[in-house]
């Protein structure tokens, strides 16, 4: 592992330039000695750029960087972008000292959500030794990207001595240059470094730190640019910072907008998680870097829009620069080296996070490198001793030689012997060896083929040409995207059922496991006026698949999926393994429940709906199946929901899509048409959204009956609007027994006993 040293090159090299920082500290000083901001010849992810382009312009960078600078024998910190990346605070039980290392081993394989042999992981105590509750950091990024930062270094002959993700840089930079904003743990401070594809937004306090890489960066505005003025990524490129003197400044303010708004909006999500889970902590202000933050107006707009006070830094509070640095230049510079200023202070040694994320074979190559003088030490200590054991050694060949006959007697004896006893064990042991490869073999392949099959069984259910030949027609011009013939049987006549989702697990015991999370969402939109600056549009379904994406890092276990270990006095035998399954979706057919599970049937099988079939499956495969349905008589295994596509209730995510081509009333609509409420054309007459077949452009969501003025009618009676239901969505909630199916073993934990769930979920949208 590298060790301390008194100057140190920080390096972050990003998508628009690389930021190098030299770094020395002296009595408890630290000074600027060297820095450099190269931008690349072109936006590394910009439009159009190649992967081998993209190589050259940063060996290009990096060769320049070499040639303006002295690195003499100064180590090289380097960061690594936060995609990909994992860092995990967690508590320990209270175990011996020489245990740490086992349980942190262990807490890594179940926390970190990656392979453990994919990735590059390190650890740290946080709290102290004595401390009665342990506190230890996990930080994992995976291998690949690891790699692929390393070798444009290794290309250049330049040895890289550490490795840390840029949101813990940032963490560094904070405790020691503004260890004032963060003295308590209910006090935090929000840095956001806006990069040229993301942004990394780091909530820091006095002893925790939590990230979250947000997918907007400054391209995100240069596309939005392109997209307005019909131009290529480098010429938008240009006019997004030439915007402040640009005589069309306000045109290119608007193209913008939309973007402001989305991160802005995705801030505000990540911060009121944090608050959810940390509710006594409160936000100080937030620190912006990044070259996204010299955009005209954005830092004013998030002040505005969060309620939090905003600032870009111009200058370091506890960095001294020297005196053959141009300060002017240094300062110019400030907001770009954020990251670079928290990466030196680690390889000083004045960094809260210590981890280091090198790939173990390159640490212990450069640990072995510096002891390279004790090694010719050594070397030489050996030489000395050979001579004094060569003259003993020409006495004991003289000796040697005198008994060469008896050794090659015994030699040849022994060699005997060990060819029969060769010859004995390969004969006695050749069959059983040969029956253990093959079995090993095989093992592999003992059950990949059952989910496939569970799937297969599922969707061979639902109408088809086999099941229903009186719509065979309707079956083939679906699949052929005959779009006429599917249209010339109305739409209400058609038996078709359209799948949107599927997910199944494995539970080793069904009467205790439990159905997974709906999967009906609400399409909703909120919005603060018209024209408004503090426009904001929330969508409940994104914010949901947010915060499953956040609970989905604390593990599988506690969300949705019920793993009851064995009751205390129960036998294996009384359990029933096999799939817990929820499938989604919606049929334009009127009655959509004869589909799905009609009454009375079961002595009809030309009149079997999907439910039907499953549960005879037997008769449907001559009794092959490995599958059966259970329990389809109890409420708490089976689970059948429905209702019409309604675009202001909830229903299943996947369904149609919204601002396409579709027909209502014999008028066609497009995108940028809005069918309104009241007369159509209406000035401020509120527009309506409808879900239409991707496929044949038709309304499948619920909408009002329109007169011939385009106003909606009411019920005379009830002075209540009048609608017309088109589609219908519905969740099915099944279980199958697995005939057949293996016993699971429990893994162990060394804090004794342990139950962790073990599942698999499959998702599938035909």
């Amino acid at each position: 592992m590298a060790t301390i040293s008194d100057t140190i090159w920080a390096v972050d090299l990003g998508n628009s330039s690389l930021k190098a920082l030299r770094l020395t500290a002296a009595g408890g000083v630290v000074e600027v000695i060297g820095f450099d901001n190269i931008q690349h010849g072109k936006i590394l992810s910009g439009s159009g750029v190649k992967p081998a382009e993209k190589e050259e312009l940063i060996a290009l960078s990096l060769r320049q960087f070499v040639q303006r600078n002295d690195l003499g024998e100064d180590e090289i910190i380097i960061s690594v972008p936060s995609q990909n990346s994992f860092a995990r605070f967690v508590n320990l039980p209270p175990v011996e000292q020489k245990r740490i290392p086992e349980i942190v081993k262990f807490e890594a394989v179940q926390q970190i959500p990656f392979d453990i042999n994919e990735v590059q992981w390190d650890w740290q105590l946080m709290t102290e030794e004595d401390a009665a509750e342990k506190k230890v950091g996990l930080f994992a990024i995976k291998n690949e990207v690891v790699n692929s930062a390393l070798e444009h270094f290794n290309t250049e002959d330049l040895t890289v001595s550490y490795v840390q993700m840029a949101p813990m840089a940032l963490y560094n930079y904070v405790l020691h240059d503004r260890a004032n904003l963060v003295n308590s743990n209910n006090q935090a401070v929000v840095v956001i470094n806006i990069g040229a594809e993301n942004t990394d937004l780091v909530v820091c306090t006095k002893s925790t730190v939590w990230q979250r890489c947000i997918l907007i960066g400054g391209n995100a505005f240069t596309r939005a640019i392109a997209d307005a003025f019909k131009l290529n990524f480098e010429k938008a490129e240009k006019l997004k910072r030439t915007a402040p003197v640009s005589k069309y400044a306000r045109q290119i303010l608007q193209a913008m907008k939309p973007v402001f708004t989305d991160l802005v909006s995705e801030v505000q999500r990540s911060l009121g998680f944090y608050t959810n889970s940390n509710p006594n902590t409160k936000f100080s202000r937030i620190i912006a870097f990044g070259g996204g933050t010299k955009l005209r107006g954005l830092l004013k707009y998030l002040q505005q829009t969060l309620q939090i006070p905003v600032e870009r830094p111009d200058s370091f509070k506890r960095l001294t620069i020297s005196s053959g640095v141009s300060a002017a230049k240094f300062h110019e510079n400030v907001c770009d080296f954020g990251v670079v200023y928290g990466l030196a202070l680690q390889g000083l040694g004045l960094a809260r996070i210590t981890s280091n994320l090198l790939p173990s074979s390159i640490a212990r190559s450069m640990a072995w490198a510096s002891k390279g003088k004790y090694f010719i030490t050594a070397a030489c200590l050996l030489l000395l001793v050979s001579f004094m054991c060569l003259g003993r050694n020409g006495m004991d060949k003289m000796s040697y030689a005198k008994k060469a006959p008896i050794r090659a007697e015994i030699s040849r004896v022994m060699n005997d012997s060990r060819q029969a006893t060769e010859k004995r064990d390969a004969e006695a042991g050749r069959d059983t060896e040969s029956e253990a490869i093959i079995k090993k073999q095989f093992e592999p392949f003992k059950y990949r083929e059952i989910v496939p099959l569970l799937h297969e069984t599922v969707l061979s259910a639902l109408p088809n040409a086999e099941n229903n030949p009186e719509q065979k027609e309707l079956y083939e011009a679906f699949v052929k995207g005959d779009v006429g013939k599917i249209k010339a049987i109305p739409r209400k006549e058609r038996k078709q059922i359209f799948i949107t989702s599927m997910s199944a697990y494995f539970s080793d015991d069904l009467a205790t496991a439990q159905f997974g999370a709906t999967a009906k969402m609400r399409r909703t939109r909120m919005s603060t006026g018209e024209g408004d600056e503090g426009d904001m549009y929330m969508d409940e379904e994104m914010m949901m698949m947010m915060e499953m994406e956040m609970m989905g890092m604390e593990g599988a276990s506690g969300y949705g999926y019920g793993y009851p270990g064995m009751m205390p006095g129960e036998t294996a035998e009384e359990k029933k393994s096999g799939f817990v399954v929820t499938v989604a979706g919606y049929s334009p057919y009127k009655n959509i429940g004869e589909l799905l599970d009609p009454a009375g049937v079961d002595d009809r099988p030309d009149k079997w709906g999907v439910v039907t079939k499953l549960l005879h499956l037997d008769d449907v495969v001559d009794g092959n199946s490995p599958f059966k349905l259970y329990e389809r008589t109890s409420a708490e295994h089976f689970k059948l929901e429905k209702g019409p596509v309604d675009l202001s209730g909830e229903l299943p995510a996947g369904i149609g899509i919204i601002d396409a081509v579709y027909e209502l009333d014999g008028k066609t609509y497009t995108g940028g048409t809005s069918v309104t409420r009241g007369i159509s054309g209406t000035s401020g007459a509120s527009g309506l959204q409808v879900l239409i077949d991707p496929m044949t452009k038709e309304i499948i969501s619920k909408v009002p009956v329109l007169d011939e003025y385009g106003k909606e009618k009411y019920d005379r009676r009830t002075n209540r609007e009048l609608y017309v239901n088109n589609d219908n969505w519905f969740v099915l909630n099944i279980k199958f027994i697995w005939r057949g199916a293996p016993s699971l073993p429990q893994p162990e934990s060394p804090y004794g006993s342990y139950n962790r769930p073990a599942a698999s979920t499959t998702t599938t949208t035909p």
